[in-house]
C-alpha cells in the first residue's frame, strides 16, 4: 500500500477533497480538521499537522496531482524571533497573574486574529513544555510569583474563586426561597380568603 506522510494514497485523496469542498462551502480550515477527525476516527491535531505536511511535500507528483485545481496551499511559517517570544509569554503570565486563562489571554494579545491567536497560544505552550526555565526567568523579570510562591498564590486564587462561587450560589438560592415564599404566602393568604368567604 503506498502510503504519503502516514496516510494511504486513498486516505489522502479523500482528506484533500474534503477540505476543498468545505472550504467552498465556507467552512473554517479549523472546523474541517475537527469534523474529519470525528469522520475518520483520528485526532484533530494530527489531521491539522498532516494537512500541513501534504501541502510542504514538492517532490511527489502524486501530491501535486491531487492539489492541481484545489487552491489549496499552506502559508509560509514566520518564525518568532527571541524578542518577540519574550514580549507574547510575558504578556500572557502577566495576565494569568490577574486570574485570566492562557485562552482569553492569547484572544486579547492577538486581537481577535485566529491565526495569530493560534501562534501564541502554540508557542507559549511549547516553551512551558520543552523550557520551563525559561518561564521562570521571564516571571522574575515581571515581578511575578515563581516555584513555590506561585503554587500558594494559585491555591488562594482558587480558594477566593470557590468563595465567590458559593456566594454567588448561595445568593441564587436565597433569590429562589424568597420568591418560592413569597408565592406560599399568597397561596395561604387566598386560601384562608375562601375558608373565610365560605
Amino acid at each position: 500500500m503506498n502510503k504519503i506522510n502516514g496516510y494511504t494514497e486513498e486516505e489522502a485523496i479523500e482528506l484533500v477533497n474534503y477540505i476543498t469542498s468545505g472550504k467552498k462551502a465556507g467552512n473554517t480550515l479549523s472546523g474541517l480538521f475537527a469534523s474529519y477527525a470525528q469522520k475518520s476516527g483520528r485526532a484533530k491535531g494530527s489531521v491539522r499537522n498532516y494537512y500541513y505536511a501534504l501541502l510542504r511535500t514538492t517532490g511527489d507528483e502524486r501530491v501535486k496531482k491531487m492539489l492541481r485545481g484545489t487552491n489549496l496551499k499552506a502559508e509560509k511559517i514566520l518564525p518568532f524571533s527571541e524578542l518577540e517570544t519574550d514580549r507574547v509569554l510575558k504578556e500572557i503570565l502577566m495576565q494569568k497573574a490577574k486570574g485570566v486563562s492562557v485562552r482569553r489571554a492569547v484572544l486579547n494579545l492577538s486581537g481577535g486574529d485566529d491565526k495569530l491567536m493560534l501562534r501564541y497560544q502554540n508557542k507559549y505552550r511549547n516553551v512551558v513544555a520543552k523550557q520551563p526555565e525559561r518561564i521562570e526567568r521571564l516571571k522574575r523579570e515581571c515581578g511575578l510569583p515563581c516555584g513555590a510562591d506561585e503554587t500558594r498564590a494559585r491555591l488562594e486564587e482558587e480558594i477566593n474563586g470557590l468563595y465567590e462561587r458559593l456566594q454567588t450560589t448561595l445568593k441564587e438560592e436565597n433569590k429562589r426561597l424568597t420568591t418560592v415564599i413569597k408565592r406560599l404566602t399568597d397561596e395561604n393568604a387566598l386560601l384562608k380568603l375562601q375558608l373565610k368567604n365560605n
